[in-house]
C-alpha cells in the first residue's frame, strides 16, 4: 500500500470535479485505517480498487466512474455505459 499513489489516483479521478482536497484526504484517511484494520501491510490490489470506488460513488458519481475506468480497464464505450446504468 502506498498512501501518494492512492491521493493521486483519487485526485486524478477528482479532477475538475466540485470535490475538495479534504474530502480526498478524508477518503485515503479512511481507505487507509480500514486496510491496516483489515489487512495489515499485505493488500490484495483488488480489494484496493474496490474500497476506493465505494468511497468515490459515494463522493461524486463522474469521479466513480472515471476512477472505474482505469481500475477495470475499459476498452470501449460499451464499458462506460454498462457501468453508468449500473449507477
Amino acid at each position: 500500500y502506498q498512501r501518494e499513489k492512492v491521493l493521486a489516483g483519487i485526485k486524478k479521478a477528482c479532477e475538475k470535479r466540485p470535490v475538495s482536497t479534504s474530502d480526498i484526504e478524508h477518503i485515503a484517511d479512511e481507505v487507509e485505517k480500514y486496510l491496516y484494520s483489515e489487512y495489515g501491510k499485505e493488500v490484495p490490489t483488488s480489494k484496493l480498487g474496490e474500497i476506493i470506488m465505494d468511497k468515490l460513488h459515494k463522493l461524486d458519481e463522474v469521479a466513480y466512474v472515471r476512477f472505474a475506468s482505469v481500475y477495470k480497464q475499459f476498452k470501449s464505450v460499451s464499458d462506460f455505459v454498462r457501468e453508468i446504468k449500473a449507477l
